[in-house]
């Protein structure tokens, strides 16, 4: 019969909502260039790219839990999103790839810019580092406990028991949370600003991308508490908590490089804050 579906596949109907996405990128990416330069609009296109970005995810996530509901995601279907979703990761691992590229290039090869900041590093004119084994070390531990419960509500996802997947899943983003918060602090009172000099830079834009990953991943999780809730996984059908749980984990080993390559090593016989 014409029209009659022959195959596992889901073709997508024409949609508005990818482009929009793209517009939203890339009038926050425009807006947050204006503002770092303090021109016209800096104070107002980010947050405009920001909303268009979320709303737009918001609809593009909604399409996605409507059609798993719809049966649209048989097995081959769910096969290429694990694919895609570990192509995502991937880039986001090469992402981190280059922070960590940045400082081993700062602390490691001598340059003109090492003779400028001592030939040392951290550079001399710093007057001391974060302490990697005070607020580093607690967050650490938050990071790998909270691994630790997504593990557990995820086995429990697998046994059909979905008090305990909210129980999990209340725990990591709790631990999440407290891991931001934690993070801000130490921010906030750390001993050297951005932007001073390449370690400073180096250190802020590892840590704070990864600090953005985890809200992200915070987010990911609330989600996925919300559809618990709603009772949408079953132990066969549950890609959503899957990518969340895998993003979250990739969180974790990221931070774990964070804390041994920056905190710890790249901090070795400095003064200590």
């Amino acid at each position: 019969m014409s029209g009659t579906k022959t195959h596992d596949y889901h073709i997508l109907p024409p949609d508005i909502v990818p482009l929009l996405t793209t517009l939203g990128a890339f009038t926050f990416t425009t807006g947050m260039v204006l503002k770092m330069h303090d021109m016209a609009g800096g104070h107002l296109v980010p947050w405009a790219g920001m909303a268009l970005l979320l709303a737009c995810m918001a609809s593009w996530f909604t399409k996605i839990v409507n059609e798993a509901h719809a049966g649209d995601h048989t097995p081959v279907v769910q096969l290429h999103q694990r694919y895609g979703m570990i192509l995502f990761i991937a880039s986001e691992v090469m992402f981190f790839v280059g922070w960590f590229w940045a400082f081993f290039d700062f602390s490691l090869f001598p340059t003109e810019l090492s003779k400028a900041i001592g030939g040392q590093w951290p550079p001399k004119e710093m007057e001391a580092v974060l302490d990697a084994f005070d607020l580093p070390l607690l967050n650490t531990l938050i990071l790998l406990c909270s691994g630790t419960t997504l593990t557990w509500a995820h086995h429990s996802l697998i046994h059909g028991d979905r008090s305990s997947v909210i129980k999990g899943l209340w725990l990591t983003i709790l631990l999440g949370m407290l891991f931001s918060a934690l993070q801000a602090f130490e921010y906030a009172h750390a001993p050297f600003p951005f932007g001073q000099n390449t370690y400073g830079s180096a250190f802020y834009m590892a840590t704070g991308f990864h600090g953005f990953h985890v809200i992200v991943g915070t987010i990911f999780l609330m989600v996925c508490l919300f559809r618990a809730y709603r009772g949408h996984f079953t132990p066969k059908q549950h890609f959503g908590f899957e990518a969340a749980a895998w993003y979250w984990h990739f969180v974790d080993v990221v931070w774990l490089f964070l804390y041994v390559c920056i905190y710890i090593w790249g901090n070795w016989g400095f003064p200590i804050d």
